[in-house]
């Protein structure tokens, strides 16, 4: 039986943990996402996750993901509603409770075109677009001769600390899950120093190259191309529409754009840290 509007409205928010992981990965795959259930798992232990129930006892009607850098910034991602439930109020109503849970909290997300006038209209601006971009690397173009090797466990402090410097804030709960949570992390190094470096984490058929921190854009480069020489899988992966160098040679070596999102903050003019050295995020949880 359909539920009105106003029954939908008064559905409770509940926390979801890690044992709703297949649920929102349902979710996912109702929506013709992706069930990218390894990102589920990261996302729902080292953030906070938000859902409704659905009254019909068939698993979720809604979900999110919101990842807490401290009072400073907190990221939303993975913004869904069950198709039979969408463009009945049920996303409004779920972001409004985030809205009040975050308090005076600032807040960023990547958002779909059909999510981004929900979002405007909750107070969110647009600061930038990111492309998404997959396919086969070819190394048809190489990369500048930059030194990039494995990480190792030595280099933990040291990658923190360039990261705190590009994002401008502490992500060390996310970041000290990446070794489990990666098939390959890789540091760009010059005279000893560590001036990039970037993960390689599987995501159904392809790697998904993320984060990607370096000093410029032949450093960025050279870390694709040594994440890219280990796999035998597609690379996906998401970039600032601003890095065009990066892009191209990307697109050059056989990765092409798939769509764009909008970047977009809420109570920021613009998210903190160094956008030139900050190529792509851990993941990109668009909704």
């Amino acid at each position: 039986m359909p539920i009105s509007p106003t029954a939908l409205a008064q559905l409770p928010v509940r926390r979801l943990d890690a044992t709703d992981l297949l649920a929102c990965a349902d979710l996912s795959e109702n929506r013709g996402w992706l069930r990218e259930e390894h990102k589920w798992g990261l996302l729902l232990t080292a953030g906070t996750g938000y859902g409704i129930d659905d009254p019909d006892g068939e698993g979720l009607l809604a979900c999110c993901v919101v990842t807490s850098y401290g009072s400073e910034l907190a990221a939303i991602g993975m913004v869904l509603v069950a198709e039979r439930y969408a463009r009945q109020g049920v996303g409004r109503r779920l972001m409004r409770h985030v809205l009040d849970e975050a308090g005076q909290t600032p807040l960023t997300l990547y958002a779909t075109p059909n999510g981004q006038p929900l979002y405007e209209g909750l107070g969110f601006t647009e600061i930038g677009r990111s492309a998404m971009v997959k396919g086969r690397f070819s190394a048809t173009v190489p990369a500048p001769p930059v030194t990039v090797r494995p990480a190792t466990a030595d280099d933990l402090q040291e990658i923190l600390r360039l990261d705190q410097d590009i994002f401008g804030l502490d992500r060390t709960p996310l970041l000290t899950r990446l070794p489990a949570f990666a098939d390959h992390l890789r540091v760009a190094v010059d005279d000893g120093a560590i001036t990039g470096f970037a993960a390689a984490w599987p995501n159904m058929d392809t790697h998904v190259v993320g984060p990607l921190i370096a000093r410029d854009t032949a450093t960025a480069q050279a870390l694709v191309a040594s994440l890219a020489a280990v796999t035998d899988r597609p690379l996906r992966t998401d970039v600032d529409l601003r890095h065009t160098g990066l892009l191209s040679w990307l697109e050059e070596n056989g990765l092409a754009p798939i769509m764009t999102n909008a970047m977009m903050v809420r109570s920021l003019p613009d998210l903190p840290g160094d956008s030139a050295r900050r190529f792509a995020p851990l993941t990109v949880a668009a909704g």
